[in-house]
């Protein structure tokens, strides 16, 4: 599972639209015209508002980037004020670009949920006391669950049973619509903190969080209503990601890069969503996090110019500077379903030729683990090449674990 944050108001409106809330809410951009926004939406000078910035970080009230119960002008100032401008948040410094705005909702009572999934259950966190110290109130927060395939019923009976009935009642059946919700659009993390009820005892979330197994996009492409997955918060594009973005955009198939540390000895070239991930927890999991350099995947029978663009790029970032010991590229994947393997082997392989002197200055090992359509072709491709271009290039097919490849990866770092 790759999980991704997406903005909060396009969370809070996907859920609207699914679950019949009110959903009276503004995303305000640089390039966003305020007068004509308000002309659009009447409600922004007639109610009391709410701003904050909407892009995927927390505890943005304790660091005074939330403006409450002010009129549109106000709001309007305190925008204008902040964007694009620099911030800081939990260490982190970068430029706000995106304002939320939304009616400002009096309350008293602050309640807090979050549901996250697991591998054999999901769990649900339900309080009466939500807001900003629920973390120092954490041992209030009732954990419910569910494990997979089972009846959401099994929320009914956990809900405190000293909310007053009407307010626990509506609680019961928002926690349930919420929980179906996030199965049946496969998120990984939904958090509201508060909800709230308005002065018509209707529940609002004054507050989102969430997250979404983008892996689950060729199923939920409609569903998901053009979703999109910004950057983090301060983190910037590098050249070679927009790249890689420009051509994913222009392809029929997928091409990902994300660089986690570029001086990295430990780089990978996946096929798939789900092996990218599996990949990668291994070698977290068997302590080389700190050298991983890369993450991405190609996938959906790229052709070959496509996977010799995409492993140009990635060989060329590999092999700008040689360390001691070398470095590894895991060539890898699972058993395809359609994706040609002996086609795309061929635009890594021409690739790779290209850079065979700059590989062998890198001291580059590679390691081949794939299956599929034509596999063995693709894999007899590999093993000649090893010695056509005099770098070590050890090759396994469908007989052998998926992952067995990064230990062997791991110990040649390890010298």
């Amino acid at each position: 599972m790759a999980r991704r944050k997406i903005r909060e108001y396009d969370g809070k409106k996907l859920i609207s639209k699914n679950l019949d809330f009110d959903f009276k809410s503004v995303l305000v951009t640089p390039e966003t015209d305020l007068e004509k926004l308000s002309e659009e939406n009447p409600w922004l000078k007639e109610t009391k508002l709410v701003v904050k910035p909407d892009q995927l970080f927390g505890k943005r009230g304790k660091s005074n980037l939330v403006l409450l119960d002010a009129d549109f002008e106000a709001a309007k100032k305190f925008i204008q004020e902040k964007m694009n401008n620099e911030a800081e948040v939990k260490g982190i410094r970068g430029v706000l670009t995106h304002f939320l705005v939304e009616p400002f909702v009096p309350h008293k009572e602050e309640y807090y949920v979050s549901i996250s999934t697991g591998r054999g259950a999901d769990t649900i966190n339900f309080s009466t006391q939500g807001g900003v110290d629920v973390e120092e109130n954490w041992d209030k927060v009732i954990q419910i669950s569910v494990p997979v395939g089972s009846s959401v019923d099994v929320i009914e009976g956990k809900i405190p049973k000293d909310i007053p009935e009407e307010r626990r009642k509506k609680i019961v059946d928002f926690v349930k619509s919420l929980y179906k919700f996030f199965v049946d659009f496969d998120f990984a993390v939904l958090e509201s903190n508060p909800f709230v009820f308005d002065e018509k005892e209707n529940i609002v979330m004054l507050d989102l969080v969430a997250e979404i197994d983008d892996t689950a996009s060729f199923k939920n492409i409609q569903k998901w209503d053009g979703l999109e997955f910004p950057m983090g918060f301060g983190r910037k594009l590098y050249p070679e990601e927009k790249y890689i973005k420009d051509l994913d955009s222009k392809s029929g198939s997928s091409l990902k890069l994300t660089l986690l540390n570029p001086e990295g000895r430990l780089w990978t070239m996946v096929a798939g969503g789900g092996a990218s991930v599996i990949y990668s927890d291994t070698i977290v999991d068997l302590g080389f996090g700190n050298e991983l350099a890369n993450y991405g995947e190609y996938s959906g029978n790229p052709k070959e110019e496509e996977t010799y663009l995409y492993a140009k790029t990635i060989l060329d970032l590999m092999t700008r500077e040689t360390v001691n010991g070398g470095k590894v590229l895991l060539i890898g994947g699972g058993v395809a379903n359609f994706t040609d393997v002996a086609n795309t082997f061929k635009g890594i392989i021409k690739a790779l030729k290209e850079y065979k002197e700059k590989l062998q200055k890198a001291k580059v090992s590679i390691f081949v683990r794939r299956g599929g359509p034509n596999y063995k072709e693709g894999l007899n491709l590999m093993r000649n090449l090893g010695e056509e271009i005099g770098v070590p290039i050890l090759v396994y097919g469908p007989e052998t674990h998926m992952t067995k490849i990064v230990p062997l990866a791991i110990e040649k770092l390890k010298g």
